[in-house]
């Protein structure tokens, strides 16, 4: 009753977007970020970052991923610089922790919540006998699912800590999806894949994974299936019930 084929033995959920509404977190701490560093600029395009940007060129992808591919889309190009640059660095580190700090500013000012319709679905699967891990590429991982009261639910993480330390190509590569899945014991045919990024969805689908389910939190259901979903859900409860 929770919407998965059969042979589906674990779930494998990103956190920001499906689990908690931290997404909406990560796009406004990127907007504040570039515009700041963009306003500082006297190369590139400098327009102010869009929701498009955020979708297109960020969002479900590693800090640094994002900071590099977004400031390539404006012809901007910075030296990658150390992990733990300061913030107001001008290096891809450096703009990547400037973006964390304004997430956690964010987050403490704000509170985390999880969705509803995530919580009654982890707890249906976690009554079905499925295993439960969660792959994100926030090196927040462990912090949001404390704050958020997920992490009882959860056997193995994969955040972005993992994907430095591991060396792991981020999303749309599959490297950390197959992480989870090798960390709670199944194959990737054995596994679902529960995504809201467009780079999510395209890792699920490319790492083979029994099942992809695009969760359509940013009004892009097509661009979910076109990026390999096989069901796209507005929330996570909608999978309940029943099969598809």
């Amino acid at each position: 009753m929770i919407g998965l084929p059969d042979g589906v033995a674990a779930c494998l959920f990103d956190l920001d977007g499906v689990l908690t509404s931290t997404a909406t977190l990560h796009e406004i701490a990127w907007q504040r970020t570039f515009d700041a560093f963009l306003a500082t600029r006297t190369d590139g395009d400098r327009a102010p970052f869009t929701k498009h940007d955020y979708t297109a060129f960020v969002d479900g992808r590693p800090r640094a991923d994002g900071v590099r591919t977004f400031l390539t889309s404006r012809g901007i190009r910075l030296p990658e610089g150390e992990p733990d640059d300061t913030p107001d660095a001008a290096t891809v580190n450096g703009v990547g922790n400037r973006k964390n700090e304004a997430l956690l500013a964010l987050i403490d000012e704000r509170g985390i919540q999880p969705y509803p319709g995530s919580v009654a679905y982890l707890n249906a699967a976690r009554d079905a006998g499925l295993k439960i891990g969660v792959v994100t590429s926030s090196a927040n991982g462990e912090h949001v699912l404390d704050v958020a009261d997920l992490a009882e639910f959860v056997q193995a993480r994969v955040d972005g800590i993992t994907i430095a330390d591991e060396h792991l190509r981020g999303k749309p590569a599959p490297d950390s999806f197959l992480a989870g899945a090798r960390a709670l014991g199944v194959a990737p045919s054995e596994a679902a894949v529960f995504e809201d990024a467009l780079s999510g969805v395209e890792a699920g689908r490319a790492g083979g994974f029994r099942y992809v389910v695009g969760v359509n939190r940013a009004d892009q259901a097509e661009q979910l299936r076109d990026h390999g979903a096989d069901v796209v859900v507005d929330d996570l409860a909608d999978l309940l019930g029943g099969s598809r």
